[in-house]
């Protein structure tokens, strides 16, 4: 049996396959758009276009909650972009988002329309925006936005380091699974430890750091990403543990996760909201039964 020689880089990268792996007919080294697609406008102040991913997720918790407080003016529609098909390459969602991700989102609650891309920068728009999930004092609002922040530059090895090699690349690599795997394993401590002594990451009050950390992160405490949770001992970090389920059982993180969602069981998806009651009529279970 002859050994696989070892990858020698050439000097000057080119592109000239798909690298495999499940996303491997969306991954391009180039930006702008692949097609002429204008997107769907409907009658709310906000229109979002996502998809359930951790990301979308926490921008239709934190307008859910919003609604919750009272905030009428953070009606929404959200209109699905299925990533898989490439819908995040029209050129309508190109000019609101040129980075080709979800969720993407646009305030036409004023006299010109305001674009909106990067999954943080959606959740500090709309806190400062409507004065809520953002401490007032400044001792509190620093530790929310540290632990936004920390989301920002952390997750992309949860997600991109360790659940491709994990769960999507086409091959079993040893040395990349362990490098990230411990990366991963040492973030959750890095949560576990704060949340041994605050109820939320901020402190006492739930803010928009919990909607960016919590998909991530509950999702992975509960085995629910990667198919990883016995890999990764997540049932260890029991403080991760309590703070994932306290913010599963709030009555907006229920309907947020469910918006733009197109897996797991038909009565949670529901695959585009226009209106508060589409959580009632319109989930994928009552359309399949209509059908």
């Amino acid at each position: 049996m002859t050994d696989t020689p070892a990858y020698v880089p050439p000097k000057v990268w080119t592109w000239n396959k798909q690298n495999g792996g499940q996303f491997a007919s969306i991954n391009r080294p180039i930006a702008g758009p692949t097609h002429d697609k204008e997107l769907p406008i409907g009658k709310h102040p906000f229109q979002l276009y996502s998809l359930a991913t951790p990301n979308g997720v926490k921008v239709t918790v934190m307008l859910e909650e919003l609604l919750a407080l009272g905030h009428k003016g953070a009606e929404y529609d959200a209109w699905l972009i299925r990533i898989g098909n490439g819908d995040q390459f029209g050129s309508g969602f190109v000019d609101i988002n040129p980075n080709s991700k979800i969720p993407a989102l646009m305030d036409r609650s004023g006299p010109e329309p305001i674009r909106v891309f990067e999954s943080g920068s959606i959740l500090l728009y709309l806190a400062e925006k409507f004065g809520a999930f953002l401490p007032k004092d400044i001792k509190s609002r620093t530790e929310a936005m540290s632990w936004l922040f920390w989301q920002m530059g952390s997750a992309p090895y949860l997600g991109g380091g360790f659940g491709h090699f994990y769960a999507y690349a086409p091959t079993k690599i040893e040395y990349a699974i362990d490098r990230f795997a411990m990366e991963t394993k040492r973030q959750l401590d890095v949560l576990d430890r704060r949340l041994a002594d605050n109820e939320y990451l901020a402190g006492k009050e739930f803010t928009i750091a919990d909607m960016a950390v919590w998909p991530w992160y509950g999702a992975l405490a509960k085995g629910l990403v990667y198919g990883a949770g016995e890999f990764l001992s997540v049932q260890d970090y029991k403080n991760v543990q309590r703070w994932t389920d306290q913010i599963a059982q709030r009555p907006a993180v229920k309907r947020g996760r469910m918006v733009n969602r197109v897996s797991g069981d038909p009565a949670s998806q529901l695959h585009e909201r226009h209106d508060a009651g589409d959580f009632e009529t319109k989930t994928q279970d009552k359309v399949e039964a209509a059908t």
